[in-house]
């Protein structure tokens, strides 16, 4: 497991503990507040879940909209603004009329909110991760399946591929880089104008946090793409 992988899963272990705790004593709070303005103990006790239940709804809205390549809209983050503020009303409103009370009674429902917050972040950020991956690198093409069980190199002939293009066929579209493997690719150039050895499939990979065999793909579309422009 990488170190990223191990942060993460580090961050997300803390913040799991943090909220449980707050939510615990956000959740007495608010059920207090509920029993004093006269609602039964059972609709004291549903009061705390419809509000920390937008805010649920609303974070979950948001981490769907990046898992699919939206921006956030206006309505789950009002939402989420709104819970957020009710919460911490609610929790105030228990407090003795002292700042050192009101300030005591609001950071369970503050902290709450805090790692709540961080957890989808991380959740957001991986979701982000892999709808990128998703849409640059999909599954393996025929062509993909077939060299990789042929076990063809990394990098292909020049006399191949210039006779293809010299037969007025355009370049076929998996020969086009994605933005990301771009990127990868502009990565290995630079590595190849210090080091004056383009770096492997793998080491490529690694660079980039993904697997050798996406790193070789990159290298040989890189490759492909370069030998093409010299023939042109």
């Amino acid at each position: 497991m990488t170190t990223s992988t191990w942060s993460r899963w580090t961050t997300v272990g803390a913040v799991l503990v943090l909220a449980l705790i707050a939510a615990v004593v956000s959740y007495s709070h608010m059920y207090e507040l509920a029993l004093r303005h006269g609602e039964p103990e059972w609709r004291a006790a549903l009061f705390p879940l419809s509000v920390d239940g937008m805010i649920v709804g609303a974070s979950m809205t948001l981490l769907s909209d990046a898992r699919h390549g939206r921006r956030g809209g206006l309505l789950p983050w009002a939402l989420l603004i709104i819970g957020s503020g009710a919460s911490l009303a609610a929790n105030v409103a228990v407090a003795d009329p002292t700042m050192w009370s009101r300030i005591i009674h609001a950071w369970p429902s503050f902290a709450l909110i805090g790692a709540y917050e961080l957890l989808m972040r991380e959740f957001r950020t991986a979701a982000r991760g892999v709808g990128t991956a998703s849409a640059v690198d999909p599954s393996p093409t025929t062509e993909e399946k077939e060299a990789q069980g042929s076990g063809a190199p990394e990098s292909w002939g020049v006399a191949d591929l210039q006779t293809v293009y010299e037969t007025g066929r355009e370049p076929v579209g998996e020969l086009a880089l994605s933005p990301f493997q771009d990127r990868a690719w502009q990565w290995a150039l630079e590595r190849q104008r210090e080091t004056g050895q383009m770096p492997s499939g793998k080491e490529i990979a690694a660079h980039f946090g993904r697997k050798e065999r996406w790193g070789r793909l990159v290298k040989q579309r890189g490759q492909r793409g370069s030998f093409l422009v010299e023939a042109g």
